[in-house]
């Protein structure tokens, strides 16, 4: 959910005055810290290589604007520069190369552009109004392949010429629709009518004819009917075959409520649809085509072979809210919980934004990858190309929820081996298949494995892991055919890597509490890096933040250890007179905010400064749900949302009582997005535990957030009202007895912000006391504006200085 991107919250200006501290320098206030991050620093982002490997090219946020520029450095240097718009227009997009290495492509601004290696001549292959991505090199090196939306073309490099593999119409074919009766009765009738069919029918097989025989010519079109809507393809690097994913045509959505925009330009109330809520109607379901090019032929692909796709993992709760449904006379609601014969699938959605499908280099094995829409099972699957049919590889099951992530697979380069990430263990780890043959970890232990990265000659598996503490990220490789797993960064906080096309180097993306992801280069086996960039502003690193001390909170239910930064003063005396405390808490539930990297929460870790500063001491808490632990960890909130979490939250709290002198009477609490729905839940199901709390743009009621994310957790409201109800803070608000501030932006299109006026609406009917709504007409649910940061943050401030830092009355 609040996922504040590094990229906004990573800018440098100069500090303000206000901010200038450290020995002698000035207290932090407001002002300063809510100020437009720009003062802060920049995130070096999306890093890649030059064409031949010589330089790094990266982007950085403009002070001032959205607008971000492209740098070039030399790695062997260190010398940068920043691309004007002239030098821009002959820079190079991130490269894909054939397997001879005698050309190379890329894209830039969105075209496509080939590269002779050999020579250095560049040759632009389109200039487009639309986009064009993922070029590709056919298996025989003879062509380029590259796609426009669900649109894949292919360009020779002998002859130049570019067209298109597929035309897909998603129309019946006018040629193949038989008469009707009527139709039929004027055929026979009228002899002019038949000649004149006649006629056409001859000349659409003289074009197919001319077609089968002319590979000049444009492909006849596949007409597939229409009732299915592509979702997407993927072509073959042979170019023999695509493979289509599609979807019912007119799939119901379900009723979309309403975002209302009230300052506007126009001056008029303006409204905007937002996402459907979970429930209202589940993801449409996908279906498989196969699609010969050659023999111009398309097969429909079952999946009703895939194992356990006939089970219904969800049927003790269907039971016992049918009987529910039936013992209250609801029929008809309970029909429609109906359990499917054979489950609904979607394809597995790739960063790229395709679906789950990748080809063997040399286009004769795929590889798919299902998620069914009640989202207990993952399947990897091959074809059987002759048969049309699937061959299942792999089923990932789990109770709660396959994750969202880990969830990447590919080829070898024998392209007969997969390779793909799965959590079967508890965690996730990397395992190699042959197609006819038994799977083998090449990862194992109790760590997360993501980011496996191939290198070209497919000897090694590049990848990043927390081996060595679930807070600390680097890159290790392991032999792609097994062997040990070995370390090649030292950093604790590596974000991001790249490998260099001759396989010898790695550009890392690295991070650190109060520095944002700043880019080095080092061997590919390890060694001493080199640092490339430095883009904090000196004003800014000058000053004496507090480092968070990473600790381990016990846990009283049983969950082990809970991993924490604490913010407290330096020197602090532990036993000390009773303290008051504040507890930050994470947004995005699936998050981990306690690692050596920088913070995704740079504005709340600079209040946290703050307060500090004001005299209370902060903890920052990778409740359960958090990522980086394991499965377990992540689905100990399975239908029972803010439960666990509220547990180790308390557990958080006692471990500051106990080893920070904090007054159990006086401690805070705060967040935003799921961070706010867990202070919501925090008062509302422990009352009289936080003296007062602020809930920024918070979850309220889960049955209306989206389907994505929720139906994840909490099944469909339909089937598990259960879950919804006591996940929910609206169910609980008859408990409110502590000041709670509500904090929203009015188009957030996210959390709709009428998940807190229906709890503010409730809190009013009950007569409640000490909680306010404060609402921000220009804001989504990512804060964009530095007024706005700032006044939201003046009212925390105040909400905890009158509430939780005085001491109480005896």
């Amino acid at each position: 959910m609040r996922r504040l991107l590094l990229a906004g919250l990573i800018a440098l200006a100069t500090l303000p005055a206000a901010a200038q501290t450290a020995s002698g320098t000035r207290p932090l206030d407001l002002e300063t810290i809510m100020a437009d991050p720009d003062w802060m620093g920049h995130a070096v982002e999306n890093p890649y290589w030059s064409v031949d490997g010589r330089d790094l090219y990266y982007s950085l946020k403009r002070d001032g604007s959205e607008v971000h520029d492209l740098y070039r450095v030399d790695p062997a240097t260190g010398q940068g520069m920043l691309l004007d718009a002239a030098s821009r227009a002959q820079a190079e997009g991130p490269a894909v190369y054939d397997r001879a290495h005698r050309h190379a492509a890329y894209i830039l601004h969105g075209d496509v552009f080939l590269v002779d290696l050999g020579s250095g001549r560049r040759t632009q292959v389109t200039r487009s109004p639309q986009p064009e991505s993922a070029p590709r090199f056919s298996a025989d090196g003879r062509s380029l392949q590259f796609r426009e939306s669900n649109n894949w073309y292919v360009y020779d490099l002998a002859s130049g010429v570019t067209s298109p593999a597929a035309v897909l119409k998603f129309t019946d074919d006018p040629q193949a629709r038989k008469p009707d009766t009527l139709e039929q009765q004027q055929l026979d009738l009228f002899k002019e009518l038949r000649e004149n069919k006649q006629e056409k029918d001859a000349q659409h097989a003289n074009q197919q004819e001319l077609a089968a025989a002319d590979p000049t010519r444009a492909p006849q079109p596949f007409y597939l009917g229409d009732k299915i809507q592509p979702v997407d393809t993927e072509l073959s690097p042979d170019g023999h075959w695509m493979l289509l994913v599609t979807q019912p045509a007119h799939h119901d959505d379900g009723k979309a409520p309403y975002v209302i925009h009230y300052v506007t330009d126009s001056g008029y109330t303006e409204t905007e649809d937002a996402r459907t809520y979970v429930g209202r109607n589940d993801p449409a379901p996908q279906s498989i085509w196969l699609l010969d090019l050659a023999a111009h032929k398309s097969y429909p692909i079952a999946t009703d072979n895939l194992p356990g796709i006939k089970d219904d993992p969800l049927k003790a709760i269907r039971a016992k809210t049918v009987a529910a449904l039936e013992q209250a006379g609801k029929d008809d609601e309970a029909r429609a919980l109906k359990a499917p014969d054979v489950r609904p699938v979607t394809m597995y959605s790739m960063d790229s934004g395709s679906a789950g499908i990748v080809w063997s280099d040399d286009g004769r094995n795929a590889a798919l990858e299902f998620l069914s829409i009640d989202s207990k099972d993952r399947w990897i699957a091959t074809l059987d190309f002759s048969k049309h049919v699937l061959v299942p590889q792999h089923r990932l099951h789990n109770d709660a929820w396959i994750n969202w992530i880990f969830n990447d697979l590919g080829w070898l380069k024998d392209n007969r081996t997969l390779w793909y990430l799965s959590e079967e263990s508890g965690y996730s780890q990397l395992y190699v298949k042959p197609v006819d043959g038994a799977a083998k970890a090449l990862t194992s232990g109790k760590f997360e494995v993501s980011e496996p990265q191939l290198s070209s000659d497919g000897k090694w598996f590049y990848l990043r892991t927390n081996r060595t503490a679930p807070y600390s990220y680097d890159v290790y490789r392991v032999p792609s055919d097994g062997g040990a797993l070995s370390r090649v960064t030292q950093y604790g906080g590596m974000d991001q890597f790249v490998l260099s096309p001759d396989d010898t180097r790695l550009a890392v993306l690295h991070s650190s509490a109060y520095i944002q992801p700043q880019l080095a280069v080092q061997s590919a086996q390890g060694g001493t890096p080199r640092e490339l960039t430095h883009t904090m502003k000196p004003a800014f690193t000058a000053h004496a933040w507090i480092a968070p001390k990473i600790v381990q909170v016990p846990s009283s239910h049983g969950a082990g250890v809970i991993y924490a930064k604490y913010y407290g003063p330096a020197g602090e005396n532990d036993a000390a007179a009773s303290r008051p405390a504040v507890i930050f808490v994470h947004g995005a539930g699936y998050l981990q905010d306690v690692t050596e990297s920088a913070t995704y929460y740079q504005h709340e870790q600079l209040f946290n400064n703050l307060l500090v500063q004001q005299g209370y001491v902060v903890l920052d808490l990778d409740y359960r749900a958090s990522q980086g632990y394991g499965s377990a960890w992540r689905t100990a909130i399975y239908r029972q949302m803010g439960h666990p979490e509220l547990e180790d939250l308390l557990d958080g709290k006692a471990w500051l009582v106990k080893n920070h002198g904090v007054d159990p009477k006086r401690v805070g609490i705060y967040g935003g997005s799921y961070g706010g729905f867990m202070t919501e839940m925090a008062l509302l199901r422990a009352p009289g535990e936080f003296a007062a709390g602020a809930a920024q743009r918070p979850p309220a009621d889960w049955s209306t957030y989206n389907d994505q994310y929720t139906a994840n957790i909490l099944n469909d409201p339909q089937l598990d009202p259960e879950a919804y109800k006591i996940s929910s803070p609206i169910a609980y608000a008859a408990n409110l007895r502590d000041p709670l501030l509500i904090n929203h932006g009015l188009i957030d299109d996210n959390v709709l912000a009428s998940d807190s006026l229906r709890l503010y609406e409730r809190f009013v009917e009950l007569h409640k006391k000490n909680f306010w709504i404060s609402v921000y007409p220009l804001e989504r649910h990512e804060f964009e504006h530095a007024d706005s940061w700032y006044d939201e943050y003046r009212r925390i401030d105040e909400l905890f200085e009158t509430w939780v830092k005085p001491n109480p009355a005896p």
